[in-house]
């Protein structure tokens, strides 16, 4: 029996999709619910996992081709499946004995997705050598990840050293070193909100900075306990959750949108964190912060960032924030003026740590420094709401205690 296979529904504001990656060709063995095609839409890319076991016969369409949903994708033929098709890789169909067989790649290998394939290219690593957490044993990009910062050493090949290029005459066209790619899907949705935003919104930047000193000494104190009873490490993205959330309450203007004529009070911390992956930034959703510890919070965020960086984020992870924290800190920035996330009214940006001098009772002292940077809509946001909200964040991290006794 032939079975087609179509373009599910992927979330309510989805009426298109790009064709990514086949995971599979014509010809090829396909198990039921292997990964089978790579779906890209505006908002998050996703596997299609293959609904029925069999033979792959024809692919309606092509690698970059934009459909809408219910367009036919491919045909599997389930008569052509073996007896064991469903619980044995492709590479066990016999072949006729006078053929020469090739040699074929193992299981471990042909089902990585194009992010960890590329991951694995790139440092070198025998993909056999990892142990899969995924769906049946796949990789991740976490389980590639973890290998390489368990033994850097061995994974990341060493550099070899190559000529300088020798000088190329000078011409008017330059077409010869460039390079032209087509712009996903993700990335004109990107590059089209983030204007937007500039475009709508009444858009500036408050600034201030913190002196991370009784949060780096918390963080040092407890960090060993901490991961052993939670099972998660302590970073500094819980204890800046925390302080935002408290903010956001005591400045609820921060945490509204406009709506036409209305503005809208949120009650409830639904915080985006930006989140860079290979594919362009994402922003999933950590719903209801304010009622999460800090054990929940980092909890909530390592699995936001573990499925975007292996691009398993839904719709519904990527939907309905009112805040949003973005930490270019862990790149080096030392300060930058991030960009609203409509239909939000505020974004605060984290920036690197760094030690300088400060006066402190009338002493010159070295201190672990961060500078914040609240972007926000001032159709909205007062600007002395706005400062009052950078100095609630700045309050609260300089005395960590406050977070527990909610002052």
């Amino acid at each position: 029996m032939a079975t087609e296979v179509r373009v599910p529904p992927l979330g309510e504001s989805v009426t298109e999709v790009t064709v990514a990656t086949w995971f599979r060709q014509p010809g090829e063995m396909v198990i039921a619910e292997e990964p089978l095609v790579e779906l890209e839409t505006d908002k998050v890319t996703q596997e299609l996992p293959a609904p029925v076991g069999g033979v792959l016969t024809e692919l309606a369409v092509n690698v970059g081709d934009t459909l809408e949903i219910g367009a036919l994708l491919c045909v599997i033929d389930e008569n052509a499946s073996t007896s064991t098709s469903a619980s044995a890789a492709p590479a066990a169909k016999a072949e006729p004995a006078a053929a020469v067989v090739e040699p074929v790649a193992a299981a471990s290998d042909t089902t990585l997705s194009p992010a960890v394939r590329k991951l694995v290219d790139e440092n070198n690593i025998d993909p056999a050598t990892i142990t899969g957490t995924g769906k049946d044993g796949r990789l991740t990009k976490g389980d590639v990840l973890a290998h390489i910062t368990a033994a850097p050493e061995a994974s990341v090949p060493a550099p070899v050293a190559t000529p300088a290029p020798a000088a190329r005459a000078v011409s008017g066209d330059d077409s010869a070193g460039e390079e032209r790619v087509r712009m996903t899907r993700l990335r004109k949705t990107i590059a089209r909100r983030l204007k937007d935003a500039q475009n709508t919104a009444a858009m500036l930047t408050t600034f201030n900075e913190v002196d991370m000193t009784n949060v780096m000494a918390t963080r040092s104190e407890y960090k060993d306990l901490f991961q052993k009873k939670h099972g998660v490490k302590l970073g500094f993205m819980s204890f800046f959750t925390k302080a935002v959330c408290q903010a956001l309450h005591d400045v609820p203007a921060v945490n509204a949108e406009i709506d036409s004529d209305d503005l809208i009070y949120k009650k409830y911390c639904h915080i985006g964190v930006a989140v860079g992956t290979d594919k362009g930034l994402v922003v999933p959703v950590l719903r209801n912060a304010e009622t999460l510890s800090l054990a929940g919070i980092e909890k909530g965020i390592n699995a936001l960032g573990a499925k975007a960086r292996d691009g398993k984020l839904s719709m519904t992870d990527m939907q309905g924030g009112s805040f949003t924290i973005s930490n270019g800190g862990i790149y080096g920035s030392l300060m930058s003026t991030p960009i609203l996330n409509a239909p939000q009214s505020g974004i605060l940006g984290m920036h690197n740590i760094v030690q300088r001098p400060m006066v402190v009772n009338g002493e010159i002292v070295a201190r672990p420094m961060m500078y914040l940077a609240l972007s926000y809509d001032h159709r909205v946001v007062d600007g002395k709401e706005a400062v009052t909200f950078l100095v609630r964040v700045k309050e609260t991290l300089e005395d960590p205690k406050r977070m527990i006794l909610d002052l």
